[in-house]
């Protein structure tokens, strides 16, 4: 999810640079689109606070309580195009979609997250946390949300002071957690957050079973949002996750019941620059409840700033979605220096990339071997799955700025989706926000490599 109030100052920061890496490019094509519309909106529970009926309402920098009243827009560095929704909601906004279960429920659904809400703990102390199951059907081209589940803390499981501290239901709000990963095991859920980083065990219900603080090498990793975190602070001292870079990606290791935690951004070292072009990756051992000791290393390609999912294929091999900051077609960029942004994308996506790992081939210095990637900026769409007006040339884009989700679905196809920030993206039209998109990709070669 991208924050807004620190939008500009992680825009900004200057892209990490790497070597182009020498791995296979394989190709993808469109097999098929769905679509869950932007303005999709959940009821709060019959017995959610009042407070929680209404969302958004703490975007900007007053209180607004008035339903709709201000557009939302994708923010000065991205061109500052308004996106046709208004806040503040009247319910909570499904958006978000930042993670897809490796395993699906009995009847074939995946489940899949929203995220803390609207980008920080400040804005979103209103929006609730939530799963959901869904199901795209690419013969219709409709998504069907089938449960979504609140999250809730009635058990006092979380070790710290949550929003909604003092009601009976306990739900748990963007205030408390960023949820970017989720995965099923044993008819329960488990939850990479962004601000501890934290690692949820939670209940199908929705119940908090469990909270694990990230430990690396024998101490805890924090970050400026988590709780105890005091300011003024020193990053890479005092903290060495960097704001929003938690864990977007989590994968599960089949059979093994291991979680390989992924955060989304480089860790920061002495002095608060990255400590390099890599991502750290960090195992959870699920049947003891505590983190293995182990870790791992991912390397950025060139141009890549974060990733936004993580799931293994099988024992060994796994898929990553690697990303720049942009959004918008690249053939749409404004012209070095123009003033006038209002039909260009400033910013537009250049790196989003689908990348094949293989967790059993690491080298010395604990780097996974990337085997080859597919390019989402270039997908064959020969048979015209796309939505009409969205392919040209026989050719599909996926320009989101964060994309989140991607799954195996099965020995050619995989599953990739975005998360759309309503309503502070776009990336397929200017001037309009971008619905939450489910593609499913034919990549026989991508899945077969070795």
């Amino acid at each position: 999810m991208r924050p807004i109030l620190a939008l500009l100052a992680c825009s900004a920061a200057p892209l990490l640079t790497t070597a182009a890496l020498a791995e296979d490019s394989f190709p993808a094509t469109l097999a098929g689109h769905a679509t869950l519309p932007a303005f999709t909106m959940a009821t709060p529970p019959a017995d959610a606070p009042r407070d929680l009926w209404v969302s958004g309402k703490f975007t900007g920098k007053t209180r607004n309580e008035t339903p709709m009243s201000v557009e939302g827009d994708v923010g000065k560095t991205y061109g500052g195009h308004k996106t046709g929704i208004s806040l503040p909601f009247i319910g909570q906004p499904v958006q978000g979609m930042s993670g897809l279960a490796m395993n699906r429920d009995a009847d074939g659904s995946w489940f899949t997250l929203t995220d803390n809400g609207f980008g920080s703990k400040l804005n979103s102390p209103d929006a609730m946390l939530f799963f959901h199951r869904m199901q795209p059907d690419f013969e219709t081209g409709a998504v069907e949300r089938l449960e979504t589940v609140f999250l809730r803390d009635p058990d006092h499981k979380v070790p710290f002071r949550i929003a909604n501290e003092g009601t009976e239901g306990r739900y748990l709000t963007g205030a408390d957690f960023d949820p970017e990963s989720i995965q099923f095991l044993n008819d329960e859920i488990w939850i990479g957050d962004e601000f501890g980083p934290f690692v949820l065990r939670v209940a199908r219900d929705g119940r908090v079973l469990s909270v694990h603080q990230t430990m690396l090498d024998g101490a805890a990793l924090t970050g400026p949002d988590t709780p105890g975190s005091t300011v003024p602070a020193q990053p890479g001292t005092d903290y060495r996750v960097q704001r929003s870079g938690g864990y977007e990606g989590m994968a599960l290791q089949p059979g093994t019941g291991l979680l390989w935690g992924m955060l989304e951004k480089p860790l920061l070292a002495e002095g608060g620059q990255p400590e390099g072009d890599f991502l750290r990756v960090i195992t959870f051992d699920t049947a003891k409840g505590d983190w293995t000791g182990d870790s791992y290393r991912f390397r950025l390609a060139e141009g890549a700033t974060a990733i936004g999912d993580f799931n293994f294929i099988d024992d060994t091999r796994a898929l990553v979605i690697e990303r720049d900051n942009g959004e918008g077609d690249a053939a749409r960029a404004c012209a070095d220096g123009a003033a006038d942004q209002s039909a260009c994308y400033p910013l537009p996506a250049r790196v989003k990339n689908v990348v094949l790992v293989d967790t059993a081939s690491v080298d010395a210095e604990g780097f996974i071997r990337r085997i080859g990637h597919i390019d989402l900026l270039d997908i064959a769409d020969p048979d015209n799955k796309a939505p009409e007006g969205l392919s040209a040339d026989g050719r599909f884009s996926f320009p989101f700025f964060t994309i989140e989700d991607v799954a195996r679905v099965d020995d050619t196809h995989i599953l990739v989706a975005n998360d759309n920030n309503l309503p502070f993206s776009g990336g397929r039209e200017i001037g309009k926000a971008a619905d939450n998109e489910f593609i499913l990709l034919s990549v026989p070669e991508l899945l077969s490599a070795r």
